[in-house]
Formats: C-alpha cells, structure tokens, sequence
C-alpha cells in the first residue's frame, strides 16, 4: 500500500469505482507528464447522487459533500489509469454547479473538492481554481469537477 493509499485509508475515505465516460471521450488524457481527468460527478459505483439545484434541492452542505465526492471520482480515475504516487501536484480544477439565482455559496462548495485533495495529497494537492455556474449539468447533477495535474515522470500518451 502507497504512503497517499495509507493516508486515504487513515482518512476515512474509500475511492469509489471509476465511472466509464458517458460518451466518445477518455476519462483520462496524458500529453508527456501533463494529465487532464475529464469531468466527474458526484457519482458512486454507478449510483447517480446530489442531483438537482443548489439553493432549491440542496443546501450548501450537500454540495460540498458533492464535490468532495466529485473529488473523490478524481482520484480514483488518477490511480486507476497512472496511481496516485506518481502525482507531483495538481495544477488546476475547474468547478461546475448549477444553483438557484439567488444562492451564493458556490466557493464553500469549491471547498469540497479543495480540501479533500490537500488532505490526501498535502502540498501536492494544492491548486488554482475557476469557479462556473451553468444553467444545465448531464443527469441533473448539481456539481461537476475537472482537474489537470503533473505527474512526476514523463508517460507516454494515454487516452482511457
């Protein structure tokens, strides 16, 4: 077991089975050692959760939860296709979420995901970030989560 499975373990936490894409895309996308992790949502072993509007359906909480499951997803698709060892830091994420007009709690909902990934990776979790609120996500999802990251040594391409 890795140092980064070991923490994940002592967390708490269990990555869930990676999705399949939902479409004609890869999951996973690597150009010498920059990695891009098409969008996840808060989905776990094939149940789709945290569907709806933030500010309507859900509270702020509930899409926190969904995001940090989003970030979850995130991890679980780095170790299936490259492990999470092999990460020398997160670069960027770009934050998806659907909400009512009047709701404004999309960066504590960010949180979610952020968090997660400085408590799994340490420093190496730490990241820039863009908030978008979008009219319509697949499935009613409530949040979405995209990341690109650098791993420490140069892989050949991958499409998964």
């Amino acid at each position: 077991m890795t140092s980064i499975e070991k923490r994940v373990k002592k967390l708490g936490l269990v990555l869930p089975d990676p999705s399949t894409p939902g479409g004609n895309y890869s999951s996973c996308n690597s150009r010498g050692n920059l990695v891009s992790v098409a969008i996840q949502f808060p989905i776990k072993n094939e149940e789709y959760l945290y569907q709806g509007k933030l500010g309507a359906d859900l509270d702020t909480e509930a899409g926190y939860q969904a995001m940090r499951l989003c970030g979850l997803n995130v991890l679980a698709q780095i170790n299936k296709y490259f492990e999470l060892e092999h990460i020398e830091g997160l670069n960027h994420v770009d934050i998806f979420y659907r909400s009512t007009d009047d709701w404004d709690d999309a960066p504590k909902v960010a949180n979610g995901a952020s968090d997660l990934f400085v408590e799994v990776l340490g420093e190496k979790g730490h990241h820039s970030r863009a908030i978008i609120g979008v009219h319509a996500l697949p499935r009613q999802f409530s949040v979405g989560l995209a990341v690109t990251l650098t791993l420490r040594r140069r892989i050949p391409w991958i499409f998964a």
